[in-house]
């Protein structure tokens, strides 16, 4: 199985999926983001979006999008899951994923891309820069939500075990606090968990 990797939170949410689950890649190819060849015919012809990272199989079947390849890495792995042992504990990940990922994580992206990644981005895909500030404020009160939501003491977003929701939300915080979206100290629950989740062993992956 051959990882194509580059620079930014999503191969690195990847890579930390795959430390939890004890998943090693037998190949990692490193696609030059800066130089923009994820957009060029070499990697086109494997993933058309034209997006990082995406994962070939044995098979030379390519999965790309980061919670399929997580999803993926879940199912074809015997042992430890990060989505859930029964269909509604798989299902509560997935509720909970889809929270952050569509109220925090895709405007924070996007609130990057079109404010402090603008010079990066204007030329690759359609930027909306009247609209960062507005992304990021969405962003910052789904995570107040957030905070609000894990008063009750749980441990992890879903509850009291990692999971995918939780990777993918701390893959993003930590590229966000970088570039111009740091932590809220206010938002003293997501802090401690987003501490938590910086001191587990596949947060370096």
């Amino acid at each position: 199985m051959k990882l194509f990797n580059s620079m930014g939170p999503n191969p690195h949410i990847v890579r930390m999926y795959a430390a939890e689950l004890g998943v090693a890649f037998d190949e990692v190819e490193e696609i030059d983001l800066m130089a923009g060849d994820n957009r060029k015919a070499g990697y086109l012809q494997h993933n058309p979006a034209g997006q990082l990272p995406a994962v070939m199989l044995d098979s030379g079947e390519i999965i790309a999008e980061i919670t399929a390849i997580c999803e993926y890495l879940d199912e074809a792995t015997d042992g430890k899951t990060l989505m859930g042992n029964t269909a509604a504990e798989r299902a509560h990940t997935r509720m909970w994923t889809r929270r952050v990922d569509l109220g925090i994580c895709e405007p924070m992206v996007n609130g990057f891309r079109y404010a402090e990644g603008m010079a990066i981005f204007k030329d690759r895909m359609v930027t909306v820069p009247e609209g960062a500030d507005g992304l990021k404020k969405v962003a910052q009160s789904k995570l107040a939500w957030l905070d609000e939501q894990m008063a009750d003491g749980r441990e992890f977003v879903a509850g009291s075990t990692v999971s995918l929701a939780d990777v993918l939300l701390f893959g993003m915080l930590a590229f966000a606090a970088n570039v111009g979206q740091p932590l809220n100290p206010e938002h003293t629950h997501v802090c401690a968990w987003f501490d938590r989740m910086g001191a587990r062993p596949s947060a370096a992956a």
